[in-house]
């Protein structure tokens, strides 16, 4: 058996066919090439349109490195060999400093938002705070006797009014209710109306008195007053805002 048929036969073994030149003059060119094929016909190595172009040596070397692969027999076709994927060139250590790295920036912060006033009945547990708020007007009172007065108030369905700021007391509004003789529905009052001077100009007094009125109406009042003292110019400018009308005097004498 010659070399050639030799390593056809290495090309049928690995489902390649070796394919001769049919140039036999020597000298000229394609004299003694080979190819290979796959077994549809299709070049593999070594081939062109005109023949094969690739020495025996070539084939052989490729066979060689080709059963060294795996391969997929069961489909009739060689799997050519993988070339090896180069790895990037690792910088030597220690020759560049890493540099360090930025701490990353944190999201701004939204602003926080404005803790909205809420409207209760007020508790004999309030009577400390609201102490301090009743100052605010120049009256003085003690602790127990608040606290003893708004469970007397509650009982009779008259409890003051305290607004709240993150559950904090920072306004009151005194209410009463009476039936007088000459007026044919009962007459409401707002007794006295304080808020803290570091919870001003929030809308707290407002609220207050809008949710005062709204108690004496549902008791069936059909006109809310207010007494205030002369000198507090500032409260009286606030009530006309809101819808009152100085309509008397107020006369009063110490028993």
């Amino acid at each position: 058996m010659s070399d050639l048929d030799e390593l056809a036969q290495s090309a049928r073994n690995r489902g390649l066919k070796l394919v001769r030149s049919r140039v036999r003059t020597p000298g000229k060119r394609r004299f003694g090439k080979v190819g290979l094929t796959d077994a549809s016909g299709k070049p593999v190595l070594g081939m062109d349109a005109k023949g094969p172009t690739a020495s025996p040596e070539e084939v052989e070397d490729y066979l060689r490195n080709l059963g060294a692969q795996d391969w997929g027999a069961s489909l009739n076709v060689a799997v050519l060999p993988r070339k090896k994927k180069r790895k990037a060139a690792r910088e030597p250590a220690n020759d560049v400093e890493p540099a360090p790295k930025q701490p990353a920036e944190p999201p701004p912060s939204l602003p926080k938002a404005e803790p909205k006033p809420k409207i209760r009945d007020a508790k004999p547990g309030d009577a400390e705070v609201l102490v301090a708020l009743i100052a605010l007007l120049e009256h003085d009172v003690q602790e127990k006797g608040v606290r003893k007065r708004i469970a007397v108030l509650a009982r009779e369905g008259l409890a003051p009014l305290v607004a709240t700021l993150d559950k904090k007391v920072v306004g009151l509004c005194g209410i009463h209710r009476m039936v007088a003789v000459h007026r044919p529905q009962p007459l409401g009052r707002i007794t006295i109306l304080a808020v803290a001077e570091d919870a001003r100009r929030k809308g707290i007094g407002r609220l207050l008195v809008e949710a005062a009125e709204s108690k004496l109406r549902d008791d069936g009042c059909a006109i809310v007053e207010v007494t205030s003292n002369d000198r507090l110019a500032k409260a009286h400018t606030f009530y006309r805002h809101m819808g009152y009308e100085r309509t008397s005097i107020r006369f009063a004498k110490k028993l």
